[in-house]
């Protein structure tokens, strides 16, 4: 399955978006991760934000699918797949 990641602007220092999306594609390991990019099909979307308003846009993707989380309810089991 192939999972593309978008990160949010990043402005809330204190969550640490990049250790959370290696710990999800650690916990995936059988899963295609890469971060988004235009012209890309994807199964999967991955939004991680750093609060809860989880500003990043991500509506430019191809995918068939959207998990957006963020700041502490973002978890490393999340049930992606």
């Amino acid at each position: 399955m192939r999972i593309g990641v978008r990160f949010c602007g990043g402005c809330n220092p204190r969550y640490d978006r990049g250790a959370f999306y290696r710990e999800v594609a650690e916990a995936n390991s059988s899963h295609s991760f890469s971060i988004a990019e235009e012209g890309e099909k994807y199964d999967k979307l991955l939004v991680i934000g750093g609060c809860p308003a989880c500003c990043a846009a991500y509506e430019q993707f191809d995918f068939d699918e959207v998990h957006k989380v963020w700041g502490e309810t973002g978890r490393p089991d999340i049930p992606l797949l």
